[in-house]
């Protein structure tokens, strides 16, 4: 039986936990919610729902993925998949075994759930979210000829690639760094459209004009590193 781990990064998402991790299918050996210095209930309320609880103080996206990874390196079985989530409720659970399919049905390495438009809740992505995603995965294509057409954080990857990756980046500049790690080490990869919604809550990166700013300039450093090497 394939062994699937979930990590969920989590910052003040006291209102949307629960929400996830009681929407994850049961396909799912166990749910790892990263508490990342939140001062709400997070914590609280996904341990009552279920999770694994870790607390990283040290606050970034990045920060919370790789807290989730060490522990999940240090168990004496280790995952055959590990699946990425937000906190927010603005994916749907449910749709993991979608994303998972093309790894356990076709062997392929790193699957990125596409927030099409199509399948996207009207206001679910502000416009500089919009236009980050198509400079960047335009950038992506004129570089390294990629078929990406989003940064979408619900994700799959085999658990070795992902380790072999060596991941990194500490806050807002993860998902293009798998990407583009993905890319370099020519890891096969496919994007499945997924349906997304209004977050629950206000966004802690594109919510805010810091953020956002901050969100861009990290994509763009990666972008660019990348292409130089």
């Amino acid at each position: 039986m394939t062994d699937i781990n979930v990590i969920i990064p989590a910052y003040n998402e006291a209102n949307s936990i629960a929400k996830v991790i009681q929407e994850i299918p049961s396909t799912v050996s166990e749910i790892i919610v990263v508490n990342n210095n939140s001062t709400d209930d997070t914590a609280i309320n996904a341990n009552r729902a279920g999770a694994t609880v870790l607390n990283e103080t040290r606050k970034g996206y990045g920060y919370a993925c790789l807290c989730g990874m060490d522990y999940i390196a240090k168990k004496s079985r280790k995952p055959d998949i590990i699946v990425f989530i937000d906190g927010d409720y603005s994916d749907y659970p449910e749709e993991l075994n979608k994303i998972v399919k093309p790894i356990l049905d076709d062997n392929v390495d790193l699957v990125i759930g596409a927030r099409t438009k199509a399948l996207r809740e009207e206001g679910s992505m502000t416009p500089h979210q919009i236009f980050g995603n198509k400079l960047a995965t335009f950038l992506m294509k004129i570089f390294f000829g990629s078929t990406f057409t989003d940064l979408g954080p619900f994700r799959a990857i085999k658990y070795e690639k992902l380790m072999a990756m060596q991941m990194e980046d500490k806050t807002y500049g993860w998902t293009i760094e798998m990407q583009l790690k993905a890319l370099k080490n020519k890891m096969t990869y496919i994007e499945i459209p997924v349906r997304y919604k209004k977050r629950i809550g206000v966004s802690k990166v594109s919510g805010t004009v810091k953020g956002s700013i901050f969100a861009g300039l990290k994509i763009l450093g990666w972008i660019f590193k990348y292409s130089l090497r």
